[in-house]
């Protein structure tokens, strides 16, 4: 079978629109959505290629996922229980893998018909699923409302996987091995739900088991690459940023909100600050580069993958450490000075340093690296120094949003240096 754009060319030809949108088929001004269409590859190299309505709705949706995990991060931290962390990390990985998982698979196989769409739909219901379990898992390190959130999620992936094996006979086997493995982990997590007491052996086990969840893609693209589209995965990894990062600046908000009329309002205009400027650099600091040549490259896709991976969790914890730098500072929370600095310094250190491996990848340089690793030292280096010398929480945050402030400047004024040096050249 002849294939256009993951359409039956014999669709395409009897001048059908594509319910995508895409600009090389009829346009109608109600587009009808075909019940049902043989699954195929799209184009690897296929221009413009951007992400679809459908994929933005479903990114807004899991990020309400993200938004609930760093809530409960937020609230465990401020009454200082750093057990926090740990669930946090879990329920994180839960809701990335599965953003991953149909991410990847949409790049590579997107048919748009109804059948798609309602897959599509049930995997965002499952997500919301997860969501609403996530304060039981911070409170018993289990909850069987996150597992069946993710069930729902990984089994309308099996339905996908088993779509695409029947309409794409050159990339079956590697479909069935993707359908076939997900089904047999997603067993042992219903399985792992009758273990009752020992929260060392639900963190073991969670431990294994994700390994075998990232094991799956390792041993289905053996059998045969799966078709994706770098630029597009770019752009889906570059959205999603931006929407957690959206989530920040809703987090902060929100805590901002709840403390206007509190005596110590004023304590928070140096926080408010640092917080604005950590966002918009952190954001900054991202887009600086192109990162599709590192999803094209056989040597970079995988750990460019699943840098990413720290670096939206490492967003979705900023937000939640600058709601407890505000609790903390209107005294609304039982944790420490410390804990409020360290809930910001650690998880945005952590940002930048992904940020150089990511430069590293790409630029095969240690040296265009270097300043992210510098950045890094240097926002644990003023958080240190600011509890030395007992400064202000959003004193201290406010440094911490300068430092990333700065690294932006150097940035822009080394690369305009750069650029003129090149033109003097030529």
């Amino acid at each position: 079978m002849t294939w256009r754009n993951g359409w039956p060319a014999s669709y395409v030809d009897s001048s059908h629109s594509d319910p995508r949108g895409c600009a090389n088929l009829t346009l109608m001004a109600i587009s009808p959505v075909p019940w049902s269409v043989p699954m195929g590859p799209r184009d690897t190299e296929e221009p413009h290629r951007a992400a679809t309505p459908l994929e933005l709705f479903f990114d807004l949706v899991f990020v309400v996922a993200i938004a609930s995990a760093a809530g409960s991060l937020h609230h465990g931290l401020a009454e200082g229980h750093l057990e926090a962390i740990v669930y946090f990390c879990l329920v994180f990985f839960a809701v990335w893998w599965a953003w991953v998982g149909y991410t990847w698979f949409t790049s590579a196989y997107d048919s748009g018909d109804v059948i798609f769409r309602v897959l599509s739909l049930v995997i965002m219901a499952g997500s919301l699923l997860l969501a609403a379990g996530v304060p039981d898992l911070f409170a018993d390190g289990q909850s069987a409302l996150v597992v069946a959130g993710y069930s729902v999620m990984r089994l309308a992936m099996v339905s996908l996987w088993l779509r695409a094996a029947h309409g794409h006979p050159e990339g079956r086997r590697t479909a069935m091995t993707y359908a076939i493995g997900i089904a047999a982990v997603q067993a042992l997590w219903l399985a792992r739900l009758a273990i009752e007491d020992g929260r060392t052996v639900l963190l073991s086990t969670f431990l294994l088991l994700a390994l075998l969840e990232v094991a799956v893609p390792y041993v289905a693209e053996r059998a045969g690459r799966t078709p994706y589209h770098p630029e597009h995965i770019a752009e889906r990894y570059g959205l999603f940023t931006i929407i957690v990062l959206g989530e920040v600046v809703l987090a902060a908000v929100v805590a901002v909100q709840g403390a206007l009329g509190d005596e110590h309002g004023r304590d928070l205009v140096p926080l408010v600050v640092g917080g604005i400027l950590l966002v918009f650099s952190m954001w900054w600091m991202y887009f600086k580069r192109d990162h599709a040549p590192l999803f094209a490259a056989r040597r970079t896709v995988w750990r460019a993958a699943y840098a990413h991976a720290v670096g939206f969790a490492t967003v979705a914890a900023t937000g939640a450490g600058l709601a407890v730098a505000v609790d903390v500072t209107t005294h609304h929370a039982h944790a420490t000075e410390t804990v409020a600095v360290w809930s910001v310094a650690v998880p945005v250190g952590l940002y930048t340093v992904v940020l150089g491996v990511l430069h590293w990848l790409g630029d095969h340089d240690t040296r265009l690296a270097l300043p992210a690793f510098v950045t890094a030292a240097a926002v644990l280096v003023v958080a240190a120094l600011g509890l030395t010398l007992g400064l202000a929480i959003g004193v201290v945050v406010l440094l911490i949003g300068l430092v990333l402030a700065l690294a932006v400047a150097q940035h822009v004024v080394a690369s305009r240096s750069s650029e003129a040096a090149g033109l003097d050249d030529a």
